[in-house]
């Protein structure tokens, strides 16, 4: 079950982040969000589908995020959690960690922001245009 989410790069893309990665709606980045890879994003976790909300919180769920860009691409892999809301309507974050809130998309992730390829992160700071795939099995 997948669900994509479009958004772009900016120049202060860093992709520096040691426990994190996200990706916001929003239309502007300041150079302190080293864990936003994408912004305009056209979608959140509370436009993602019933059933792959209710797939995201089995325990046992694999969630994976491949990220493309310019003709890069990264995967980020991690795992469900029960209590995940995916109910934010701004913002989507991966987390390294078991830590839960509304932005939450999975935890446990293998990769950070500061993990993710240095061609793509690179792409991203010039504005390359991003293509989320969240899959989960």
């Amino acid at each position: 079950m997948d669900e994509v989410v479009r958004a772009r790069g900016h120049e202060h893309v860093a992709g520096e982040h040691a426990s994190t990665l996200e990706l916001t709606t929003d239309d502007y980045l300041t150079p302190a969000g080293d864990c936003i890879l994408g912004i305009e994003a056209d979608r959140a976790p509370a436009d993602f589908e019933d059933a792959f909300a209710d797939a995201c919180r089995d325990a046992d769920a694999t969630v994976t995020l491949v990220l493309e860009a310019d003709g890069h691409r990264d995967e980020i892999t991690g795992r469900g959690h029960p209590d995940l809301e995916l109910t934010n309507e701004r913002s989507m974050v991966a987390r390294t960690s078991t830590y839960v809130d509304d932005r939450t998309i999975f935890v446990d992730a293998d990769k950070a922001a500061g993990d993710v390829d240095r061609d793509l992160v690179a792409a991203l700071a010039d504005g390359a245009d991003l293509t989320a795939t969240l899959r989960v099995e």
